[in-house]
């Protein structure tokens, strides 16, 4: 093979594990057989209420001698006693409604001769059956969207029972009108169904946001890399899962791994949050410049035994206090890189790299730079879920110290040990804890309350489990 034809091909291969890579999710939603049963009751409740207003044609027609007309035909009741949605694979879902019945009411007339007549009938359709089909997909925005491709539906049963002063005119014809009303009503029913699935399901799944505003340095996309995929046992919903800035949204420079999903099913919803969802989240917050933290002796709680001053390090740094005696001190931590997470069967886990800038705070307000800190250590995260929203807390296990930089001349940076210990265990982590407690909402529609919680490490990702009500 020549060069130039190597290069094409090496080229043609790093396309196709781009394209490969750039459709894996950053987060899963699996709706499971429990949960579409959930979606199933629900639905059922809305489809019933919109198939009430299904509107039917009046019906006119001539049986013998008698000429009849069904005018003002109204549904007030319809109900679907069973019920099922079931994932089909590779299709999208199947809705199957049996035994539904209903009943219509309407004004007759007759006309026989030099007869006259009129009143009002009620209509009952039993042995109702639907088989709906729906296909799922995504728009270029990444919303989902429904639509139906397929629908059938059967009525096994329809009697008409008049009022009126001549009912027994009804014997003459009654079964040409419960045949003209079966079929009516029986062709109409699917066209109705489309019709609610595109004006009623279409359009709520359409108010699902694909980004939100998490906070004033941040969002999250949330929207479908691709078209919901069902399965024999569940609906799965790929999203991006990708934090960004909202000041400089750029483009993450790693694409999300393949998520190992586990088959289980006991839960009627499923979140999996991969570690490229947490990592775009240090990414996005450390080009905000949101990862600095000052502190200050003002935050230091009262019952220290310390107080941040240059005092405070006259003991092991003697020039210090000779430069500044006895002046308030301040620390910049900032992340000088993103700090990147790892997640597997143990928990969360990371080293994050910590620069620790110390000032000496002069008389007039300005700041002179004192020393430049490099801290490191082990950090875990302790995950959980509340009010439908990821909540976490940190610890932090021994800190290592390296001095970067001096003002001050050399020194012993373990004498440090102590105080950085109080200021991080004291001061920084019970207000980053403070900020993970608001935590992050879980992709899902407004009103929906979890119960049931299962939390769960596996390789690479974060697997949340829950039922789901209103």
């Amino acid at each position: 093979m020549g060069v130039k034809s190597l290069a094409v091909a090496c080229g043609a291969l790093a396309l196709c594990l781009a394209l490969t890579t750039a459709t894996n999710p950053g987060f899963v939603v699996r709706i499971t057989q429990a949960g579409l049963d959930y979606v199933n009751q629900q639905g059922m409740a809305i489809l019933e209420k919109e198939l009430a207003q299904l509107k039917l044609p009046d019906i006119s027609g001539k049986s013998g001698k008698v000429r009849y007309e069904l005018s003002r035909l109204r549904i007030p009741n319809f109900r679907f006693p069973h019920s099922r949605i079931t994932p089909i694979s590779n299709v999208g879902l199947q809705v199957s409604i049996s035994n539904a019945f209903a009943e219509l009411d309407g004004d007759w007339r007759v006309k026989m001769a030099f007869i006259r007549s009129s009143g009002s009938f009620n209509l009952k359709v039993e042995g109702v059956s639907i088989k709906l089909t729906l296909s799922l997909g995504s728009d270029t925005t990444g919303k989902p969207t429904i639509s139906t491709s397929a629908c059938s539906a059967s009525i096994s049963d329809v009697r008409v029972r008049f009022s009126g002063k001549l009912r027994w005119l009804y014997n003459l014809f009654h079964k040409a009108i419960e045949s003209r009303l079966k079929k009516s009503f029986q062709s109409k029913v699917c066209d109705s169904v489309a019709k609610s699935v595109k004006n009623v399901f279409q359009k709520k799944v359409q108010t699902l946001p694909v980004t939100a505003r998490i906070d004033d340095n941040t969002g999250i996309d949330f929207s479908l890399v691709g078209p919901p995929r069902a399965t024999a046992q569940s609906l799965d919903l790929d999203l991006k899962g990708e934090f960004y800035s909202l000041a400089h949204r750029s483009t993450v420079p790693f694409s999300p791994l393949p998520l190992a999903f586990p088959s289980d099913h006991d839960r009627m919803v499923y979140f999996g949050a991969s570690s490229y969802f947490f990592n775009t989240a240090s990414i996005a917050y450390h080009k905000a410049g949101a990862l600095v933290f000052e502190v200050t002796d003002a935050m230091i709680p009262k019952d220290t035994v310390f107080r941040l001053e240059t005092s405070l390090l006259s003991a092991f740094i003697p020039q210090l206090e000779e430069m500044y005696p006895n002046m308030p001190m301040k620390f910049r931590l900032s992340a000088p890189t993103a700090p990147f997470l790892t997640i597997g069967p143990g928990g969360i886990s990371f080293q994050p790299v910590v620069d620790a800038q110390a000032y000496a705070i002069l008389p007039n307000s300005s700041l002179a730079p004192l020393f430049l800190l490099s801290l490191t250590g082990n950090v875990s995260a302790v995950i959980n879920v509340r009010s439908g929203r990821i909540v976490g807390s940190l610890d932090v296990g021994r800190i290592r110290l390296s001095l970067k930089d001096s003002a001050v001349g050399t020194f012993q940076v373990e004498s440090l040990q102590s105080i950085m210990n109080v200021l991080t265990s004291r001061v920084v982590l019970p207000r980053l804890n403070a900020r993970l407690d608001e935590g992050l909402r879980l992709p899902m529609p407004n009103g929906i309350q979890l119960s049931n919680i299962l939390v769960k490490f596996h390789q690479d990702f974060l697997l949340v489990g829950a039922d789901v009500h209103v």
